[in-house]
Parts: structure tokens; sequence; C-alpha cells
């Protein structure tokens, strides 16, 4: 929690340093920009939640061997994949209408979409298998360890980017300064990781097709989760662009990634139930399970509702000593935004349950049903009411869609697994 608290620091105070260095049409690019590549995380085939997955019983029972097999079979796919992915990319960049995907007028020229595109999507394509490394530290659970290399990594690209700016180069080189940070925080994490670990290190004569298929069969319910849920929670910016303009983008994303940052400190916080519920299922230790759901229910309803409470009734005043450029932050989006992640929050610790024992395809028809009416509604909304409205119609699709299909997968969940007698010492091992 601690640095999760610290990773929240780069993104909110790198906003008020690059949106007027570039201006809004082009910041409005950049998080466009970034939103695509979002919606891209689709990219590891699902691959990435399927090995924390399958890991979590292996750490369970102590069973090297396997979790080897699973670790060597994910990389050498993901590895694959990434060449192919980026070779495809560069072949067709002069190819891709890269001004139209992005509706760019204004500031921004043809020759900084692509720029821009190409940077972005290309740091993200490298960075699949490497991000694998996050997965495997939160299924053997170490959690600390994860985080506080991500937030390192947060805050130094937040350097970084200070000093591009204040060297006065292009928005180009602050742009894949950015992009740049994650990927390369992955790769010394991965190398400082299984240093420490060497029976886990992956190795080609380590891969099965038995193994590589088990893995595969898993993974591809959350490849198609993946595409859903990404599309669905990211097409926001994109819809804006097209229906308002990039200048209104800037208009909804920086609220947004404020807002944002509450919202994903109690996800992010709610991740490490994944692996400890595959731990404690595996164990026959359902109570355990239902009880600490229960608690993580209260604690992230709270955690997201009490801050975002305050952002809706001082927004206007933070946003005005926060950022040197106007910028409106209206009670009615503000409040639209808050929701959504209270929402979610409330949601979150009974899709741990479900991802750690595989149950997927109630959420996959959840969410597959809140795509459709949401970004329908989204596009409507954002003619029709203007911005504000984008968050309210993603608020009433998930109640009508996820929110059922969520409470009703993690009942199914529980029935699945018989209750065993919980033992002291395991116990407390679990809650560890």
């Amino acid at each position: 929690m601690a640095s999760r608290a610290a990773g929240i620091i780069g993104p909110i105070l790198m906003v008020p340093v690059t949106l007027p260095y570039f201006g809004k049409d082009l910041y409005g690019l950049w998080m466009t920009v970034v939103s695509l590549a979002t919606m891209a995380s689709f990219a590891d085939l699902g691959l990435g939640n399927g090995l924390m997955t399958k890991l979590a019983p292996c750490y369970a029972h102590g069973d090297v061997a396997r979790a080897r097999r699973y670790i060597s079979s994910a990389y050498l796919t993901l590895s694959l994949l990434t060449v192919t992915l980026t070779a495809l990319l560069w072949l067709l960049a002069d190819t891709i209408p890269w001004t139209a995907i992005f509706n760019v007028s204004g500031q921004a020229t043809p020759a900084q979409t692509r720029a821009i595109a190409l940077i972005c999507l290309t740091a993200f394509a490298l960075n699949v298998p490497f991000s694998l490394i996050i997965r495997i530290q939160y299924a053997y659970q170490q959690v600390s360890w994860s985080n506080i290399w991500q937030t390192g990594g947060n805050l130094a690209a937040l350097g970084v980017v200070f000093m591009l700016v204040w060297a006065d180069l292009s928005p180009i080189m602050v742009i894949a300064a950015a992009a740049a940070a994650p990927l390369l925080v992955n790769v010394v994490n991965t190398i400082w990781f299984f240093g420490r670990h060497p029976d886990l290190r992956p190795r080609l004569r380590t891969v099965e097709a038995g193994t590589a298929q088990e893995l595969t069969r898993l993974s591809g319910l959350f490849f198609v989760l993946t595409v859903t849920m990404s599309f669905a929670t990211s097409a926001d910016t994109l819809i804006i662009a097209h229906v308002l303009g990039l200048s209104s983008v800037a208009g909804y994303v920086v609220p947004a990634r404020l807002v944002a940052q509450i919202g994903l400190f109690v996800i992010l916080v709610n991740i490490p139930l994944w692996s400890a519920n595959g731990d404690a299922l595996a164990q026959g230790q359902v109570a355990w399970v239902r009880r600490i759901t229960r608690r993580m229910t209260i604690i992230s309803v709270l955690a997201a509702a009490l801050p975002a409470t305050v952002l809706v009734f001082v927004g206007d005043h933070l946003f005005a000593a926060w950022l040197p450029v106007p910028m409106d932050g209206d009670p009615w989006l503000l409040a639209g935004l808050g929701m959504w992640w209270v929402l979610q929050a409330a949601l979150s610790p009974r899709f741990m349950v479900q991802n750690a024992a595989g149950v997927i395809r109630p959420q996959l028809i959840g969410w597959v049903a809140f795509m459709v009416v949401s970004v329908l509604g989204k596009w409507y909304g954002a003619g029709r009411f203007g911005v504000n409205a984008v968050p309210w119609f993603g608020v009433l699709g998930y109640a009508l869609t996820v929110a059922p299909a969520a409470l009703y997968g993690y009942h199914r969940t529980l029935q699945r697994y018989p209750a065993a007698d919980i033992k002291e010492g395991s116990s407390e091992r679990v809650a560890q």
C-alpha cells in the first residue's frame, strides 16, 4: 500500500508539467494513443492472467518443476509474439491512417501523430513478455517487491520527464522517455527476480507441449475477457475524440486520471487476493475466502468512496491550484468518475476469487454485455449531453451487466470447492 501510494505521485505530478508544455491538442493525442495501447493489453493472449492462476497452486504445494514449465512456456510464446507484432507495426506504419484513427486536427501534425503512435505502441509491444514478471511475483506473493519496482519506475520516469521539459526538448522525446520507463523497469526486475530464484528461471528445455496446451486453454478465456474489458473501459477517449474533438479529450482525461489513481490504488490492493485465494482454495479453506472477500469489499468501497466524495466538492479548487492552464472540474463529471471506481472497487474482491479458480465465463458474459451497452450509451451521451455524461452511462451499464455476472460467478465458484478443516498453521500462512 505504501509503495502504491508513492506510485500515485508520478501521474498526478506529470499532468501539470506536460499539459501546458504540449498544449491541449497534442496532450489529448498522447492520451488517446496511450488509451489505444491500453486497449491492446490483450496482446499477451491472456497468458499473464492464466500464468498467475496456474502458479498459485504450484506455490501452495511447492511444485517448482511444474511452475518452471508454465513460466518457460509463457515466456517463449510471448517472445515470439512480440517479435511478430513489432515487425508488423513498423512494416505497416506508412500505410496506417494515423490521423484518421485519432481524428487529428489543429496543433498536432501527421508526422508527430505517426511518431507518437509508433513510440507508444512499440514500447508496449516490447513490454508484453517482460510484464510477465509482475504476474509471477504476485503468484509467489512477493507483492511488495513488485510494487516497489513499479513505483521506482514511475518516480524515475517522472524525474526524466521533468529534466527533458526543463531542457526544452521536443514533446516526442518526453513521450519516448515516459513510454520506455515501464519497459526498462520490468527488464531490470526480471533479471533481479530470476537471479534470486534460479530454480524458476525459464529454459527452452523445460517447455512441454502438454503444459503449454493446458496453459493456453485457460489463457484463451482470459484473452477474450481481457480484449472485452480493455475495449469497454478504454474506449472513452476514442469516443470523445470522434464525437467532440481532441481538445475535449484533455478536459476529460485530466480529471479521469486524477480519479483513476484512487480507483487503481484500491483495485491493485485487491490483486494480491488472486494468488492468496488460489492458495486457500487449493487447501479447501472456503471460509477464509468468504471472510476476506467480505472484509475487502467493505474496505475497498470506503477507500474509493471517501476520497471521491471529497473530489466532488473541492475538485474545481484543486484543478485551479494544481494546473497552470484552465480546467473545468465539473462536479457531475467528477461524481460520475468516482461512482465508476466505487462500483469496480466493490466487485474487485469477488473477481479475484473467480480469477483464482479460473471461472471466467460469467465475467465474460457480463463484460460483453457491458461493452455493447456502454459504447452505444457513451457515444449517444457524449453527443447529446457532453463529456459529463460519459462516465454516467458507464456506471449504468456496469450496474446492469457486470455486477449481476460478478455476483453469480462468485457464488458459483465457491460451490465448486468443498470446505476443509482449517489448521491454524496453514491459515496463518495463507493470511500472511
